[in-house]
């Protein structure tokens, strides 16, 4: 089946975006990396910013995919929950590519940090309301505003992980502060959320 050349695109951006800044990347070198003529980047975009905007989305999508594609296995709230931070926290995805979220969280650009977290409270949020109000009904989450709280863990979330390679083992530490506000706030058992940062290093 003949690939969409809008996904070619994209494949293209997120390979360049896992070995070079965003800024440093142009349309022509988009372009180039995806094996198309300048102006069919500009037929199907208005510019690189809106390449990146969908790429942001679609990396999310690829994500809650991945977690729906799993969660057959996890029956319980918190089950499904912590599937859901692995599918967007895991280094791969299932077609082995850089983790393009990861990545963009390590980069020092702060508009790419304020649309990371935007796509993630808007992809996110609702996926892990629902699970919240299922914890709810089953006792095992206590937690007085599903939407809200989701909302907020979401967008923690983006606060914990940006700039985590300033310093060497940063990302495990904020990773442990993480898991310990989410057992905090929805009072689950101690050790509930140390998945986040297991086996990352020091």
């Amino acid at each position: 089946m003949k690939q969409d050349k809008r996904e070619i695109i994209y494949d293209a951006l997120e390979r360049l975006m896992c070995k070079v800044p965003f800024k440093d990347i142009s349309v022509e070198s988009i372009a180039r990396e995806a094996n198309v003529g300048k102006g069919s980047i500009y037929y199907y975009f208005e510019s690189k910013d809106e390449i990146l905007d969908s790429l942001i989305e679609r990396s999310f999508r690829r994500a809650i995919r991945e977690y729906l594609n799993c969660i057959n296995y996890e029956q319980s709230a918190l089950g499904r929950i912590k599937q859901l931070f692995r599918s967007v926290l895991k280094k791969d995805f299932g077609d082995s590519r850089r983790n393009l979220i990861i990545t963009l969280h390590l980069s020092d650009d702060l508009m790419l940090h304020n649309k990371l977290k935007e796509v993630a409270v808007q992809e996110l949020a609702p996926v892990l309301t629902v699970l919240l109000e299922q914890g709810l009904e089953e006792g095992s989450i206590k937690v007085e505003y599903p939407k809200e709280s989701s909302e907020i863990m979401v967008a923690a979330l983006t606060v914990f992980l940006d700039s985590s390679r300033d310093e060497k083992g940063s990302l495990k530490k904020k990773l442990k502060i993480f898991a310990g506000v989410l057992e905090t706030c929805l009072k689950t058992p101690k050790g509930s959320f140390d998945f986040l940062f297991e086996g990352l290093e020091q």
